[in-house]
């Protein structure tokens, strides 16, 4: 385990220059003290490794030094095939320097480690999207990713949910995330042509690459802002949207098979905090995050009578109220077409 971590360091300082002990703590998940050995370890095997203290200080290689010790695990070739995508590839325009990337990776490969990763790419296969979600045209996509890659404005225009439903936008594009089949761009609204101030001012926002109907890369560069890495925004924007879908709360008891059945934050909500229900037996009582009282009324209503929602009392009472007027609707009737008039006869 010590000498994959100091060979982590290595490769981490060879390919990323000067790195704090604190930095190297946090990427190689170990404590600081840990990092300081390791550094000692790696100065008097005789590797060129230097420190320097205080607010700019770290740790970095010396100029010029590369390790040889580049060979790959039979997990880690494993898992570098694994992650090829020739689909979101080839919509980038990608794809044949993808195969060709692959192709030369497995032909540098010892033979054993070739037929192990001949066999994760045979057996496995990723595929992203949904059964049920439709093949979305992007047709600016490589135009997008191009002024990503090149660090241009672009002038967009782009079809939103809410009137004006076309909309004309300059944005300052930050980089591009695929997420179950469908690019979205992270852009900041850029100034006005030939306005100064500071690029990307009113923030990152999110964009679906299938609503832009047409693109113009300018001329004008746009930096990404210090200190802004793509994967930590839009984890940040997963954390804070989930946390907008489910502003509310609910008290429910579940059966065994109604617990089964919730998917997501609640099945996530009930593990952390479903107890037994102290009043029926084998039942489990949770709090559970709902959307809307609308949306929680059909949700807990498809469950049947594997649920019963205990508060708040306004959702208690529609769902009371439907299944009141579902029973009347339905009735004593043997299924004839008896209809009470208290709805359209269709």
């Amino acid at each position: 385990m010590k000498s994959s971590r100091l060979l982590s360091i290595l490769l981490l300082l060879q390919t990323r220059g000067r790195m704090t002990a604190a930095e190297l703590a946090q990427e190689l998940e170990v404590s600081v003290r840990t990092v300081y050995r390791d550094a000692e370890a790696l100065a008097a095997a005789g590797v060129p490794l230097y420190g320097d203290a205080g607010h700019s200080g770290g740790y970095q290689l010396l100029a010029g030094y590369r390790t040889r010790l580049t060979g790959l695990s039979t997990g880690e070739a494993e898992a570098l095939f694994l992650t090829g995508m020739p689909g979101p590839a080839a919509e980038l325009g990608l794809g044949p320097a993808l195969s060709a990337a692959q192709l030369k990776l497995r032909a540098a490969l010892p033979a054993e480690l070739g037929e192990q990763a001949d066999r994760m790419r045979l057996r496995f296969h990723l595929d992203a999207p949904g059964w049920y979600a439709e093949h979305e045209e992007t047709p600016y996509l490589a135009q997008v990713a191009d002024a990503v890659w090149r660090g241009r404005v672009i002038e967009v225009r782009y079809r939103r949910w809410k009137d004006p439903q076309e909309v004309d936008r300059r944005l300052e594009p930050y980089g591009l995330v695929l997420k179950a089949g469908r690019w979205y761009l992270v852009a900041a609204p850029a100034e006005p042509s030939g306005r100064a101030g500071a690029t990307g001012s009113a923030g990152p926002r999110t964009y679906r690459v299938d609503q832009i109907l047409s693109v113009r890369e300018t001329t004008e560069e746009c930096l990404l802002p210090e200190g802004f890495e793509l994967a930590a925004h839009w984890r940040r924007t997963q954390e804070e949207f989930h946390a907008r879908l489910h502003p509310e709360e609910a008290v429910v008891r579940l059966s065994p098979r109604g617990a089964a059945r919730l998917t997501g934050a609640q099945a996530r909500a009930l593990a952390a905090g479903g107890a037994p229900d102290p009043e029926v037996a084998g039942w489990t009582r949770a709090v559970l995050p709902i959307e809307s009282e609308e949306q929680a009324q059909a949700q807990f209503l498809a469950l049947g009578p594997d649920a019963e929602v205990l508060s708040p009392s306004p959702l208690r009472a529609r769902i009371r109220d439907a299944l009141g007027a579902m029973s009347a609707r339905y009735g004593d009737g043997d299924g004839d077409g008896a209809h009470d008039g208290s709805g359209p006869v269709t």
